[in-house]
Formats: C-alpha cells, structure tokens, sequence
C-alpha cells in the first residue's frame, strides 16, 4: 500500500522534521509512505488562497486514489477504528493520499474529491502538529493490528 501524505507548508520547523522522520521510520516499508509539500499561497485574499492550494493538492492526487481529506468537521475515529480502516485500505489496490490544509484549510474542491473527510480532533490544530499527529495514528494503528504493545504503553 502506497500512503501519500500531501501538505499545505514547507519549512518545517525541527521539532515537527523530528516526529516526522521518527514515524516514517517505525512505520514498515510496505507502507511506501511519502510525504508531499507544497508552498503555501501568498495571495493576499484567503478564498484565493485555499483555490490556489487545493489546486496543488489535487495535481499530486492519482485518478484512483482514495483520497482522505483531513477536517475539523469530518468523521472523528477511534484509533481502533482507524486500525480497521487501514486493514480495509491494505486489502484495497489503490493508493491512499491524505490531505492536509495550510492555515486556511482545504478548498471545497479538496472536499469534494475526498472520499472520506477525516477530522483528527474537534480542536483547531496547527497545520505543522497535524503531520506528526496523523503519522502517530497511523503507527498505532499498525500496532494494534500487529499486536504490538505500543498501542497500549
């Protein structure tokens, strides 16, 4: 299974660089996962700038993808239930991609792509946390279909 994480911001600060890169390497090789950055916009207006970024986005997302939009008003997982959906997701040939907004969010279009709107927490994260967040979840949920005791330590 391929993930694609695609991200709003590039220029992380160390901290976020650091739990990526910690998560990427707990998490096994069939995984493939990649991380995809893209610059946030700078037009001075934010509708155009969510425009401009879900079209990035949406240019890095294969025809087949299932696609995760990551949003504050999308379904809330219990990690266990993530464990299942990555289960579900293994079994299934297509390439995952995840989105992650910049500071503005996702664009409608984003949305609309997203087979699934997936919301980390009801609380207003920032987009840099989301990542190492996300990865976090994800190797979790790999644990507790490995039965491995991270998930309970």
């Amino acid at each position: 299974m391929q993930i694609t994480i695609l991200a709003v911001g590039k220029k992380m600060p160390s901290w976020v660089e650091m739990g990526v890169a910690t998560y990427q390497q707990r998490l096994p090789r069939e995984y493939r996962l990649r991380l995809l950055e893209i610059a946030q916009s700078r037009d001075n207006e934010a509708s155009k700038r969510v425009q401009a970024e879900g079209k990035q986005l949406l240019a890095k997302v294969g025809a087949d993808d299932l696609v995760i939009a990551l949003n504050v008003i999308g379904k809330s997982w219990s990690t266990e239930k993530l464990a299942e959906n990555l289960q579900e997701w293994q079994s299934d040939s297509r390439r995952l991609s995840v989105l992650i907004g910049g500071p503005d969010g996702l664009s409608d279009d984003c949305l609309q792509r997203a087979q699934l709107q997936w919301s980390l927490s009801a609380l207003t994260l920032p987009h840099p946390l989301v990542r190492v967040i996300l990865l976090e979840q994800l190797y979790r949920a790999h644990s507790i279909l490995i039965n491995h005791p991270y998930h309970r330590a």
